[in-house]
C-alpha cells in the first residue's frame, strides 16, 4: 500500500491530542483542513490497528456469506445492495456495491436487524463494539473541531449521546471496468453526507475521489494510508458552522492505476470500505455558531430530525 496522500488532501497527526502543547496545533490544522478542503487524513489516532484488522476481517466474511444468509438481515433498512440517488434513476445508471447498516441497540426507530448468531458467531458482538469505539473517537474529533473553532471543547459533542450515528460496512464487487468507464454503472456517484462528521476507514484498492475545492467538477484521488481515518465534514455541520467549514462531494470511481483491475478480463478488484456517520440526537436543535462564520446566521434552528426530513424530502 501506498502512503503517499493527494497534494489537496491536509494530514494531520492526532497522536498529540492529550497533551496540552500539542492541542491547540491540532485543533488549528483540522479546523483549517475543514474550511480548505472539507476532508483531512488523520493519522496516530486512538482507534487501534488490531481493531480495524479485525474490522475488515468480519466485513469480508458477512460480504462472502452466500446470498441467502445474507438476506436474513434484509427486513431492516440497515440492509442495502445497489443504491441510487435522485440524478441515478434519472440516468439509470445502476449503483453497484453491497451495505450494512449498523446502528446503536438502544436506537429504537431504526431497529438493528442481526444475522441470527449461528450464521457467524461473534459478529453482533465485535460489530457493536466497535461502533462505541468509532464514537469514541469520533468525540475526540468533534472535540478538536469545537477547540479549533474557539469553543468549548464539548460545544458540538454534547449534542450527540452516540445513538444517531450509523456504521456501515460496504462492499463494492468486482465488475468489468468498460461499465464503468461508460457510465453504463457506477460505484458510487459523487455525492455529499448529512451527517456531522464522517469517519472513513478504506483497505488499499483505491478509487475514492473528493471534488477539488478550486476546480468544481474536478476530483483528486484520496489515496489509501495505512490505518488513517479519512474525516470528511458533513451538511449538517456545514449548516452548523454557518458555511465557514466545507461539506464536499466525493464519489467512488475506478482504482487508480496500476491497482485498476484484476487479471486480463479488466475487471475491477473488489473494494471494502468502513464509513461511520455520526449525527447529532433526532431532537437537538442546531443552529449556527454565532462566533463563527461570517456575517448574520445564514440558517434558521432546526432539529436533526426535521433537517433529515428536509433532506430526503429534497432526494426522493
Amino acid at each position: 500500500m501506498t502512503s503517499t496522500k493527494s497534494p489537496n488532501i491536509p494530514v494531520v497527526d492526532f497522536a498529540g491530542w492529550k497533551t496540552e502543547s500539542s492541542r491547540q496545533q491540532i485543533a488549528q490544522d483540522i479546523v483549517a483542513a475543514c474550511k480548505k478542503v472539507g476532508f483531512v487524513y488523520i493519522v496516530n489516532h486512538s482507534l487501534p490497528e488490531s481493531m480495524l484488522d479485525e474490522a475488515f476481517s468480519w466485513s469480508k466474511l458477512f460480504f462472502e456469506l452466500p446470498q441467502e444468509e445474507k438476506l436474513k438481515s434484509a427486513p431492516s433498512r440497515r440492509m442495502g445492495g445497489s443504491q441510487r440517488g435522485k440524478m441515478d434513476q434519472l440516468r439509470e445508471v445502476t449503483d453497484i456495491k453491497e451495505s450494512y447498516d449498523i446502528g446503536s441497540d438502544e436506537n429504537t426507530t431504526q431497529p438493528n436487524q442481526w444475522l441470527p448468531e449461528h450464521s457467524l458467531p461473534g459478529f453482533r458482538d465485535f460489530m457493536l463494539r466497535f461502533y462505541w469505539e468509532c464514537f469514541r473517537v469520533g468525540g475526540e474529533v468533534l472535540q478538536a473541531l469545537a477547540v479549533g473553532l474557539e469553543l468549548d471543547e464539548n460545544h458540538l459533542l454534547a449534542k450527540h449521546s452516540g445513538h444517531n450515528n450509523q456504521l456501515r460496512l460496504l462492499h463494492y464487487p468486482p465488475i468489468p471496468a468498460e461499465a464503468i468507464e461508460t457510465e453504463r454503472a457506477a460505484r458510487c456517484p459523487a455525492h455529499t453526507d448529512w451527517s456531522s462528521i464522517t469517519l472513513l476507514f478504506q483497505d488499499d484498492c483505491g478509487g475514492l475521489e473528493v471534488e477539488d475545492a478550486f476546480l468544481p467538477g474536478t476530483f483528486i484521488s484520496a489515496t489509501p494510508i495505512k490505518n488513517a481515518i479519512v474525516m470528511n465534514v458533513g451538511d449538517l455541520l456545514q449548516r452548523w458552522s454557518n458555511d465557514l467549514l466545507r461539506s464536499t462531494s466525493h464519489r467512488v470511481t475506478l482504482p487508480p492505476l496500476p491497482d485498476r483491475f484484476k487479471g486480463t478480463d479488466r475487471m475491477t478488484r473488489r473494494r471494502f470500505s468502513i464509513p461511520y456517520f455520526m449525527s447529532p440526537d433526532s431532537d437537538s436543535v442546531i443552529e449556527c455558531i454565532p462566533c463563527v462564520g461570517e456575517g448574520a446566521a445564514k440558517y434558521e434552528p432546526i432539529t436533526q430530525a426535521d433537517y433529515n426530513r428536509m433532506r430526503a424530502s429534497m432526494q426522493y
